[in-house]
């Protein structure tokens, strides 16, 4: 049970396959070679011909048959290693290059939860599939062929019995496999939706909390966990139901073939040594099947990854972004623009424009469509009525490569990798240490860390060891080291101590000196000195102008600017 696209997907791991089942093969010989041994020994010891120099001959070979079983062990080891190391880079590369060719707005093909799931345990099952399965199922046919020869030599049918025996194991596979495959489909399908649910509910949270919906989504994720946990027992004892199958043809067929052994041997058909040799040898006829099918269950989901993974290769690029930008000033235009996200409006004809060098401030409530504004921008999303224009040209015309060279977007999340920190602000060192200090400093943390290890301080997984200032100021010194021409800040100073949030408004309204800047936050303070302020409500563009004017109108602005600044003096 193979799938001939996916060895046509990493052709290079044929070479380690075939070197693994060279390997056991030779491993299987030594254990012949050794039982041969075991029985000559004891044969001479019950006719009493056994001398000290047939032991200590014997024992030499053993210790040589052994020492080079070993090794082939050790090196069958080492290629399923190295072979499963490349399909993990190979499938990775090819999902990750996949993922760029759709460009940022890829999401809108497959969902990021169903990508991660696949691109970690559905290719770590892959792995196991190239590792283990792929190689036994190659050396259970080489091996009860190999045994076939070795016994004919001494009782041909004792070895006929137990060669017809060996395909009931295979035969007892196929049984189940329609099941299998159905079921783990299930299994699949079950475990990406659970993903979708938890990663949408996730950033959905905030949203949920104010329409009052935490509670109806809690119960839905309930029963979608009930459904995942349901479907994996299901899976769980078709495997364990498949094993004892196995166990009972396996078991049965050597009991069988030690029988034939010993009965030819009472009718003085064979010899002792051709019975002893017989009885040993008849388990290892089905040793390598039944190893075989305990990686029955690996190999289902592997197909199934494989199927899950081939669907998002196979994702066609509907449109993809040719047109380079043209070295003039970025300037952005919505003009009547709407857009829909799984059929539920989000942004209900909105226009306006930002020229370059402006700095603008986007607000209003949660849910209201102020990020949605950012990701249009970025490409996250191309199906969209009316027009998005940058430099007088559709954005879902320009090549992402070309728009991210000169657009800058940092969220409230800022992504942080484990090692260096100065992995962190220069992953492909590209700056000298003196622009990595003067980064630093900017966002004010070149005295922190050089009073620990400077730029080589070790930062945890997701900046576990720093504070969410720290994280998102170091995020900044990044963004800050691009010198961007537009930059984006989603929500950038949420969730962060106040010093980190002064230090980050500081730094973002030096930037507006020379920058374009997009400002969204719900924090209306911080927007004051924009020169325009787009006020979002429930996916309209409901206000806009600048701070003062805004203010004399006693509208929407005006009130929550007054609620927050109650808030934010209660809080006080």
């Amino acid at each position: 049970m193979f799938d001939k696209r996916l060895l046509r997907a990493v052709p290079k791991t044929k070479t380690f396959v075939m070197k693994q089942v060279m390997s056991q093969w030779i491993a299987l010989l030594m254990n012949i070679v050794f039982t041969i041994m075991i029985c000559f020994l004891f044969t001479f010891l019950l006719e009493k011909r056994l001398e000290m120099k047939h032991l200590i001959y014997v024992g030499m070979i053993m210790i040589v048959i052994l020492s080079i079983r070993a090794k082939a062990l050790k090196k069958a080891i080492l290629f399923s290693f190295e072979g499963a190391n490349l399909v993990k880079k190979i499938l990775r590369q090819r999902l990750f290059e996949k993922v760029l060719s759709l460009g940022n707005h890829y999401h809108e093909a497959v969902s990021t939860s169903e990508l991660v799931q696949l691109s970690v345990e559905g290719i770590n099952q892959l792995e196991t599939y190239f590792a283990l399965y792929l190689p036994q199922l190659f050396y259970s046919v080489l091996a009860p062929i190999t045994l076939f020869i070795v016994i004919s030599f001494f009782d041909i049918k004792s070895a006929f019995i137990l060669f017809l025996c060996v395909p009931l194991i295979p035969l007892s596979i196929i049984c189940v496999q329609k099941f299998a495959k159905k079921l783990l489909s299930k299994y699949w399908n079950s475990y990406t939706t659970l993903g979708d649910s938890f990663l949408e509910n996730l950033q959905g949270l905030t949203t949920f909390k104010i329409y009052q919906s935490d509670g109806f989504k809690q119960r839905q994720m309930y029963q979608e966990a009930q459904n995942f946990r349901k479907v994996t027992m299901r899976v769980l004892i078709m495997q364990l139901n498949s094993i004892s199958i196995m166990d009972i043809v396996a078991y049965g067929g050597a009991g069988l073939g030690s029988y034939m052994g010993i009965s030819h041997y009472m009718n003085e058909s064979i010899s002792l040594f051709g019975a002893l040799l017989i009885i040993l040898l008849s388990f290892e006829f089905f040793i390598p099947l039944r190893q075989l099918g305990s990686f029955f269950h690996i190999a289902m989901n592997g197909m199934a990854a494989s199927d899950k993974i081939f669907k998002i290769l196979d994702i066609e690029n509907k449109h993809q972004g040719k047109e380079m930008l043209k070295q003039d000033l970025l300037n952005i235009e919505f003009s009547h623009l709407s857009f829909q996200y799984d059929k539920r409006p989000i942004l209900k004809d909105i226009s306006f424009k930002i020229q370059a060098g402006q700095f603008i401030g986007i607000v209003g409530e949660s849910g209201s469509g102020k990020s949605t504004i950012a990701k249009l921008v970025m490409g996250n999303y191309q199906h969209y009525d009316g027009s998005l224009l940058i430099q007088n040209q559709e954005r879902y015309d320009i090549a992402d490569t070309s728009f991210l060279k000169r657009v800058m977007y940092i969220t409230h999340e800022p992504m942080i990798f484990k090692g260096t920190l100065r992995d962190n602000l220069d992953f492909y060192h590209q700056y000298r240490d003196e622009e990595l200090y003067l980064a630093l400093k900017k966002v004010s943390l070149n005295q922190y860390f050089k009073q620990l290890e400077g730029l080589d301080t070790l930062i945890l997984e997701a900046g576990s060891n720093l504070s969410g200032g720290q994280r998102q100021r170091i995020n900044l010194a990044r963004a800050l080291l691009a010198d961007s021409e537009i930059y984006i800040f989603d929500e950038a100073t949420s969730q962060i101590d106040v010093e980190s949030e002064e230090n980050i408004i500081a730094i973002i309204k030096e930037l507006a000196r020379t920058k374009t800047i997009i400002m969204i936050t719900h924090r209306l303070s911080t927007v004051t000195d924009c020169d325009e302020i787009l006020v979002m409500q429930k996916g309209q563009l409901i206000e806009r102008g600048k701070h003062q004017k805004l203010m004399l109108e006693n509208g929407v602005y005006q009130k929550l600017f007054y609620q927050q600044k109650e808030l934010e003096a209660y809080q006080g």
